[in-house]
């Protein structure tokens, strides 16, 4: 595996990333396409995502076939079918719907910092996650996402807490994802060897 880069965001040849700001330390593996979206520095998708008009904070962490903004049809026209709003590719003299597509882009998804987003989840337009949360593997993520909370099912609910009161507000305070990255790399073996909150009594103010 190459090493990762501040400068160059490492995308699989096979992957795609349109329309897309990639911060430092970015990953996207094979075949995954990721448009119209932010990747904060340190966050990696894993193959086969789809990623589409979402913003990503920072350390984020996308298992393999994740779906991002899958995207909704209007179900309150006659039809369901992307004819009426993809009408360039079916009719000569049509053009798509550019309200349609703007309507869509207003429903962005936003990952907070920290997340880990488990294999084959898949997070709904609109919804926000807040930092520090998981989403389990297969999860349907049809509402916000609280954080530092475990969610999980179709639709995700609610399985627990990630910490006890209060070291979810205290770890959003540190906000060790803004450290700089030497400041990251002397505090390693300190994320490795100790739990949130000895962690939070090292290093908090």
């Amino acid at each position: 595996m190459a090493k990762l880069s501040e400068n160059t965001p490492l995308v699989h040849p096979t992957a795609e990333a349109s329309d897309t700001t990639l911060g430092r330390y970015t990953e996207v593996e094979a075949r995954s396409r990721i448009s119209e979206s932010e990747l904060g520095d340190y966050s990696y998708v894993m193959q086969d995502c789809q990623i589409w008009a979402s913003r990503i904070g920072k350390f984020v962490n996308i298992a393999s076939h994740v779906r991002l903004n899958a995207t909704n049809h209007p179900t309150w026209r006659a039809t369901l079918h992307h004819f009426t709003y993809r009408a360039g590719d079916y009719f000569d003299g049509a053009s798509d719907e550019a309200s349609f597509f703007d309507w869509r882009r207003e429903n962005a998804v936003t990952i907070g910092h920290d997340v880990w987003i488990g294999h084959g989840a898949t997070v709904l337009p609109g919804v926000s996650v807040g930092n520090g949360a998981v989403i389990g593997s297969g999860a349907v993520v049809s509402k916000d996402v609280a954080p530092y909370t475990i969610v999980g099912g179709v639709p995700a609910k609610l399985i627990r807490e990630r910490f006890g009161p209060g070291i979810g507000e205290r770890m959003d305070a540190l906000a060790w994802w803004d450290w700089p990255h030497d400041q990251l790399f002397q505090a390693l073996e300190d994320f490795r060897g100790l739990d949130a909150e000895a962690f939070l009594e090292r290093y908090a103010a």
